[in-house]
C-alpha cells in the first residue's frame, strides 16, 4: 500500500507543469495560476480547442441539409449579449442616415403625405417580418439566423443566395459609411483636413470595436442607440414647439400640407419613397442574427422583438410627421446634399435652421455622425457572422468558419476590414462613381432578406403542423401570425415591382438620355440579377431540393430540450398577472 502511494506521488510529480527538475509547490508556496498577459492575448486569437471543427463537405453534387443545420446550431460563437444589448439593438439598430438624411429627398420627391403613408406601410410589413423572425430565432438561436432558415425551410440554394446577398450588402456598406462619417466632419472642417485622415480614424475605431468581440459590439451599439433615441425624442419635442410658434412666435400648423401640398409627383413619387423607406429600416433584422450570441434568447429576444412596434411608431412615424409639418417639400435644401450623410440636406437640420435656432444644427450633425458609425459597426458584425455561418454550412470557403477562443470570427472580420479600406477612394476623383456602384450592390438586399424571412416562417409553420406539433409548444409566437408573414412576403414583392418601375422610368426620365436611363436602372436594380445568378448556379451545380414540410429539421438548434415544460410554467405564471401587466407585456 505504501509503495502504491509513493508511485502515485511520483506520477503527480512527473506530470507537474513545473519547469526542469523543479518540485511541485508544497504547503505555503504558490505557483503562477495563469500565463502572462502577452501569452493570453496571443492565445485568444487561436481556435478554441474544445470547439467543434467543421468537417469537410460531402460530394460535389448534392447537399446535406441536416449537417448544415447541426453546424449552425453548434457554432462556437460567444454567448455574451445581455437583454439590454438586444433591446437597444432592436430600438436603435435601424435609426440611421435613412431617417436623419434620406427622409429629406423622400420628402422632396413625394411630399409629406406620401412620406407618412409609405413609412407606415413599410412599418407594418417590417413589424410582421420581425415577429416572424423572432418566432424562429427564439426556438432556433442558430448562427446565420435568417440565411440558415432559408436553407433549412425553403431551399439550400436560396439560403446560399440570401447568405451571400446579406454578406455582400454589409461588406460594401462599411466603406460607404466610413466615407459618410468623414463627410459629416466637413460640416465644421470645411475641407481644411483631408477626408483620408478622417477615413483612417473612423476605420480604426470600427475595427477596434469589433476586435473586442460581441461584447464590444453590444456595448458600442448600446451607447450609440441611446444617443440616437434621445436625439429623436428631443427633436420630436422641439418640432412640436417650433410648429406651435415657440421659436419664431409664428404658428405653422398644417400650412405646408396646404401649400405646396401633401403630395408631389403623384403615384411615382409615392413609389420612390417606398424604396427609401425600405432602405431606412435596413438593419432591423440584426436582432435575429444576434440571437446566436445571446445568453438567454428565450427570455431576451421576445422583449426586443416587441419593441420594434415602438421604434416604428415613435421614432419613424411621429418624427416624420413632425418633419412634414415643419419643412415644405419644395425647400431647395432638401436636395442639396452631396452624400447620404450630408447634414445640410437633413430635414431635421433644415427645420432647426428655418426656426432660427443657433447651435442645434451642429448637435444634430454629431448625431448623424454617430448614426453613421453605428451602421459601420453593424456592417462588420453582420458580414463576419454571416460569412462564418455560410462556411459552417459549406456554402463559403471553410476558412471563414475560423472562430477564436473569444468567439470572434476573425477571418470574416479581417475581410470586412480590408474591404473597408476602399473608403480611401474618397480622396480620388472617381469616388462618386465607385460608391454609386457599391451602393447599387446593397440597394435591394434588405428587401430580399425580409421577403425570405416571411417565406421561411410560412414554410416553418407548415412543417410544424405537418409534423404534428402544436403552436402552444412555441416559446414565442408571432403576434402577426401566419397572416402577417403572407402580408410581409407579398408587400416585399410589391416593393421590388415598384423599384423596377422607378428604376426603369425615374422621376424626370423624359429629360434623360437613353444611356443615362440604362445606368440609372442598374444602379437601383443591380442586386436582383446578382441574387438570381447566385441561386440558379448553386441550384444547378448542387441539385438542391425544395424542402418538403415532412422532411424539415425541427430539432437541431433548440437550446432548452424541456421547452414544453418551460412554456407551460410561463403560461401558468402569466395567468396570475393583472390586466395592466398583461397589456404591458403584450406590447413590451
Amino acid at each position: 500500500m505504501a509503495q502504491d502511494k509513493d508511485s502515485e506521488k511520483m506520477t503527480v510529480s512527473e506530470s507537474s507543469p513545473s519547469a526542469g527538475s523543479q518540485q511541485p509547490p508544497v504547503c505555503g508556496e504558490s505557483s503562477p495560476a495563469q500565463a502572462s498577459l502577452s501569452t493570453r492575448f496571443v492565445d485568444s486569437f487561436r481556435r478554441d480547442p474544445n470547439a467543434r471543427t467543421i468537417p469537410k463537405g460531402g460530394e460535389v453534387h448534392g447537399y446535406d441539409v441536416e449537417s448544415a443545420a447541426r453546424a449552425t446550431a453548434e457554432s462556437p460563437l460567444a454567448r455574451k449579449l445581455k437583454g439590454r444589448h438586444l433591446q437597444m439593438i432592436a430600438i436603435g439598430g435601424s435609426i440611421g442616415t435613412g431617417l436623419f438624411v434620406g427622409s429629406g429627398s423622400a420628402l422632396a420627391n413625394g411630399g409629406p403625405a406620401s412620406l407618412l403613408i409609405a413609412f407606415i406601410l413599410i412599418g407594418i410589413m417590417l413589424y410582421s417580418t420581425v415577429h416572424a423572425l423572432g418566432e424562429m430565432a427564439v426556438l432556433f438561436p442558430v448562427a446565420g439566423s435568417f440565411s440558415a432558415f432559408s436553407t433549412r425551410f425553403i431551399d439550400p440554394a436560396w439560403g446560399f443566395a440570401m447568405g451571400w446577398n446579406y454578406a455582400i450588402q454589409w461588406l460594401v456598406v462599411l466603406p460607404l459609411e466610413i466615407v459618410a462619417a468623414s463627410i459629416t466632419v466637413n460640416y465644421w472642417n470645411d475641407g481644411k483636413i483631408s477626408n483620408a485622415a478622417w477615413v483612417g480614424i473612423f476605420w480604426a475605431l470600427i475595427v477596434a470595436i469589433n476586435l473586442f468581440g460581441v461584447k464590444g459590439y453590444g456595448e458600442a451599439e448600446f451607447a450609440f442607440s441611446i444617443v440616437k433615441v434621445v436625439a429623436v425624442i428631443g427633436f420630436i419635442i422641439l418640432g412640436i414647439i417650433i410648429n406651435c410658434g415657440g421659436a419664431k412666435n409664428e404658428y405653422i400648423g398644417g400650412r405646408y400640407w396646404r401649400d405646396p401640398g401633401g403630395f408631389n409627383n403623384g403615384f411615382k413619387g409615392f413609389c420612390s419613397i417606398l424604396v427609401t423607406a425600405a432602405f431606412s429600416f435596413a438593419g432591423t433584422e440584426l436582432v435575429g442574427l444576434a440571437a446566436a450570441e445571446t445568453r438567454n434568447p428565450r427570455k431576451s429576444l421576445p422583449t426586443a422583438i416587441k419593441q420594434v412596434f415602438w421604434r416604428i411608431t415613435l421614432f419613424y412615424i411621429v418624427s416624420l410627421a413632425v418633419v412634414g409639418l415643419n419643412v415644405p417639400y419644395n425647400d431647395g435644401k432638401l436636395l442639396s446634399g452631396k452624400s447620404s450623410a450630408d447634414a445640410t440636406a437633413s430635414p431635421f437640420v433644415i427645420a432647426i435652421n428655418n426656426a432660427g435656432i443657433v447651435g442645434l444644427d451642429s448637435v444634430m450633425n454629431v448625431v448623424i455622425m454617430i448614426a453613421v458609425l453605428s451602421v459601420g459597426n453593424s456592417s462588420v458584425y453582420g458580414s463576419s457572422r454571416t460569412l462564418a455561418a455560410l462556411a459552417e454550412q459549406h456554402q463559403a470557403p471553410r476558412i471563414f468558419a475560423y472562430i477564436d477562443r473569444k468567439g470572434r470570427p476573425l477571418v470574416g472580420i479581417g475581410i470586412a476590414s480590408v474591404i473597408g479600406l476602399l473608403a480611401f477612394v474618397a480622396a480620388s476623383q472617381k469616388s462618386e462613381d465607385v460608391f454609386n456602384w457599391l451602393l447599387a450592390l446593397s440597394g435591394l438586399s434588405s428587401v430580399f432578406t425580409w421577403g425570405s424571412i416571411c417565406l421561411a416562417h410560412i414554410r416553418f409553420r407548415r412543417a410544424w403542423m405537418v409534423q404534428g406539433r402544436s403552436l402552444k409548444d412555441l416559446a414565442f409566437r408571432s403576434q402577426a401570425g401566419l397572416t402577417g408573414s403572407w402580408i410581409g412576403f407579398i408587400f416585399n414583392l410589391l416593393v421590388l415591382v415598384a423599384q423596377f418601375w422607378v428604376g426603369f422610368a425615374p422621376i424626370g426620365y423624359a429629360e434623360m438620355t437613353p444611356l443615362a436611363q440604362i445606368e440609372n436602372f442598374f444602379k437601383v436594380y443591380l442586386a436582383v440579377p446578382i441574387v438570381i445568378l447566385c441561386y440558379v448556379v448553386y441550384k444547378l451545380w448542387y441539385r438542391t431540393p425544395f424542402m418538403r414540410a415532412a422532411d424539415m429539421d425541427l430539432h437541431s438548434g433548440i437550446r432548452e430540450l424541456n421547452i414544453a415544460e418551460l412554456v407551460a410554467e410561463e403560461r401558468a405564471e402569466r395567468a396570475t398577472w393583472s390586466v395592466w401587466r398583461r397589456g404591458y407585456k403584450f406590447l413590451c
